[in-house]
């Protein structure tokens, strides 16, 4: 879509959306972060659709066009001038006519530019903000010109905060928390860390993951304490400290709004989390997928190889090496990280050598890849246990023949290297694929 007819639509159902939100007046929850702003999103979700009328973000809908989206209640057009016309109609048709409308709307904000959080919060209004992490080296630096000008254009959007609306901040990322200094807000906060003056509203405690009868693992369980109470919570299908921080912020958010608490955790049990984002898949030869090929950053590239590390393998026991000859290894499948500018080299090779202590076998795709292979082999990893291919078809032809039973393999890359081709080729249920993995809708499919 050209630029200039790009922004004349965002324009228009930017100013469609401000009516539809004066016309019904939702709440609005809006969340950000540089990592865990999705399953954020569905986990609070999955906590306010047990109550209330509510709509989410769908897929990543949180740039100034996808917002509108969202508002509207209307599909991406993409180079469909058809679809987008419809999309303008439709809004037009919630103004003027009455309509049922969600009394909640979540919402996912990102930023991909400088500017981006401030045309935002021109003309968005909310009762909640929800801030996840941000990490060391957060997605999309490269159009920054520096951490600290990233961040501060995240914490733009604690100015779209009603008077009386909550600021939900991770305790555990001192630049998120250092947030809160921006507002006169109520805040309330989450975290594992509780040590200090001050401790998190809600507490973290004791995560770890969960196993059926037969050993094999089936999600994550966790503890939290809130106003002198301990409460387990499980979340089954799901691996990764990701989705306890994203189970964390609702409850915390929940708090916030005075929900019920216990509400909030059962609704979380078996909540909807959508593909590639650290899932777990049945893959052939009886091996387990670890999906988390939505995208990928240096933060939650580390976060799902610890959480690859602490797996444990159903297969035969591991020789003096530490690498199981017949079965039952762990497997990094890793593609570029993708828009790191000046840290791209430095951040691949730093995950290089987490692989080395977490993964056995280590499988990458894309130029950038490289420097992950270099980091490996620098920490000691065996040159013999390191494969590299240009792309995510050719690691997934190649990975097809290699697993073997008792493998869990772990598959992560940035969003442009489209690794869940490398899942597709793995899958156990080819039938439920469309259903299972990211970026399976046609104008995906037809990009190469």
């Amino acid at each position: 879509m050209r630029t200039a007819v790009r922004n004349v639509l965002i324009s228009v159902l930017q100013a469609e959306s401000k009516l539809v939100l004066l016309k019904y007046k939702p709440k609005i929850i809006a969340i950000t972060g540089s990592v865990g702003k999705t399953s954020t999103k569905d986990a609070v979700y999955a906590m306010l659709s047990k109550v209330s009328y509510v709509r989410k973000s769908e897929k990543s809908y949180n740039s100034e066009l996808g917002l509108p989206l969202t508002i509207l209640g209307v599909p991406n057009g993409w180079n469909d001038p058809k679809i987008w016309l419809k999309d303008i109609v439709r809004g037009l048709w919630l103004i003027v006519a009455p309509h049922k409308y969600p009394e909640w709307l979540i919402l996912e904000v990102g930023v991909g530019k400088p500017g981006d959080m401030k045309r935002t919060a021109s003309w968005l209004k909310t009762d909640a903000v929800v801030i996840t992490a941000i990490g060391e080296t957060p997605a999309h630096i490269e159009f920054f010109d520096s951490r600290k000008h990233l961040v501060e254009e995240k914490s733009g959007l604690i100015k779209t905060l009603k008077r009386d609306g909550i600021l939900v901040l991770n305790r555990d990322d001192e630049t998120v928390l250092e947030m809160g200094n921006k507002t006169k807000n109520r805040i309330v906060t989450y975290g594992f860390n509780a040590t200090g003056n001050t401790k998190p509203d809600i507490i973290g405690s004791s995560d770890a993951i969960s196993y059926d009868t037969e050993g094999k693992p089936q999600g994550v369980i966790f503890r939290v304490d809130v106003e002198g109470k301990s409460l387990p919570v499980v979340i089954e299908g799901v691996f990764g400290k990701n989705h306890v921080f994203a189970a964390m912020a609702t409850i915390a958010l929940s708090f916030g709004l005075k929900f019920n608490i216990l509400d909030a955790i059962n609704a979380l049990k078996n909540y909807d989390v959508p593909p590639g984002r650290m899932r777990l898949l049945k893959g052939i030869n009886n091996t387990l997928i670890i999906d988390d090929t939505y995208n990928a950053s240096p933060f939650a590239s580390e976060s799902a190889l610890n959480t690859l590390g602490e797996v444990k393998c159903s297969g035969p026991a591991r020789n003096a090496e530490g690498i199981a000859s017949a079965g039952g290894r762990k497997i990094a499948v890793l593609g570029d990280m993708l828009e790191l500018g000046k840290h791209t080299v430095e951040a691949h090779q730093n995950i290089g050598r987490i692989v080395k202590e977490k993964a056995d076998i280590l499988i990458i795709a894309g130029p950038r890849a490289e420097a992950i292979k270099a980091g490996a082999l620098e920490a000691g990893m065996k040159p013999e246990n390191i494969f590299e291919f240009l792309d995510a078809y050719q690691a997934g032809d190649f990975i097809k023949t290699y697993v073997k039973s008792g493998d869990v393999i772990l598959v992560k890359g940035s969003q442009g290297m489209r690794m869940e081709r490398v899942v597709g080729a793995i899958l156990f249920d080819q039938a439920n694929k469309a259903n299972l993995i990211v970026r399976q809708d046609k104008e995906w499919l037809a990009k190469k």
